[in-house]
C-alpha cells in the first residue's frame, strides 16, 4: 500500500504541497506509529509551513484520511499475464513487496483505523476499492472458461492473499517468494476445481 505515492500527480503547486505532506505522513507513520503522528512533525519532515497543514489538513485525522483516500485516485490495476494462476502470482508479488517494505506503515494505519472513524472508513474503502479492481483476474478466468462460472472473486483473492498479512502484518515474519508464490497457486487450484463458487 503506497498512498503517499499515488498522491503525486499534474497540479501544479497546490498537488506539490500535497504529494509532501502525504509522503511524510507516511513516513512518519512508519517510524514513529501512530501515537507519534503530530500535525508538527508532519510539517517540519514535509517541508510545508505548519500554517498551512493546519488549514488544510485540520487534525492528525484529516491527514490520515486523506492518505488513505489518495488509493482510489491512481490507476493501478492487476496485471493480465493470460491466467488466473499468473494473475495471482503476480498480484502476490506486489502484495510481498509492498508490505516487506512498508509493513510498520501498515500496522500503523490500521492501528489509527481502530481510534478514528474517518481514518476507519477511509482505510474500507481503500480495500473496498482494491478488491473491486482486483476482480477483473477472476472475471477473465470465467470469461476464458479456465474456472466456473460464479466463482466468487473475493473469496479467491482473500485465499491468495491473506495468509501474506497474517505472516508479515499480524506475525511480523518473514515469508520467501517461493512461499507468497504457493499461496497464490493454491488459491487458483481451488477455483479451478469448483470450491470457491458464490453461496
Amino acid at each position: 500500500m503506497s498512498p503517499a505515492e499515488n498522491a503525486t500527480r499534474p497540479g501544479g503547486r497546490t498537488a506539490r504541497t500535497r504529494a509532501a505532506v502525504l509522503a511524510a505522513v507516511g513516513e512518519e507513520l512508519a517510524e514513529h506509529g501512530y501515537d507519534g503522528l503530530t500535525v508538527d512533525g508532519v510539517a517540519a519532515r514535509s517541508g510545508v509551513h505548519r500554517t498551512t497543514v493546519y488549514r488544510r489538513w485540520g487534525t492528525v485525522e484529516g491527514l490520515l484520511v486523506d492518505l488513505l483516500t489518495t488509493g482510489a485516485d491512481d490507476s493501478w490495476a492487476p496485471a493480465d499475464t493470460g491466467s488466473l494462476e499468473g494473475d495471482l502470482v503476480s498480484l502476490n508479488r506486489e502484495v510481498r513487496t509492498a508490505l516487506a517494505a512498508a509493513a510498520s506503515l501498515t500496522v500503523a494505519v490500521i492501528a489509527a483505523s481502530f481510534r478514528m472513524q474517518g481514518a476507519a472508513d477511509a482505510l474500507s474503502g481503500f480495500w473496498r476499492d482494491r478488491y473491486e479492481r482486483s476482480a477483473i483476474v477472476v472475471t477473465r478466468a470465467i470469461e476464458r472458461g479456465e474456472v466456473p462460472a460464479g466463482t466468487d472473486a473475493e473469496r479467491v483473492l482473500m485465499l491468495a492473499t491473506a495468509p501474506l498479512y497474517h505472516q508479515l502484518v499480524l506475525r511480523r515474519q518473514p515469508m520467501s517468494a517461493a512461499v507468497a508464490k504457493r499461496y497464490a497457486e493454491d488459491a487458483a487450484a481451488a477455483a479451478r476445481a469448483g470450491i470457491v463458487l458464490q453461496r
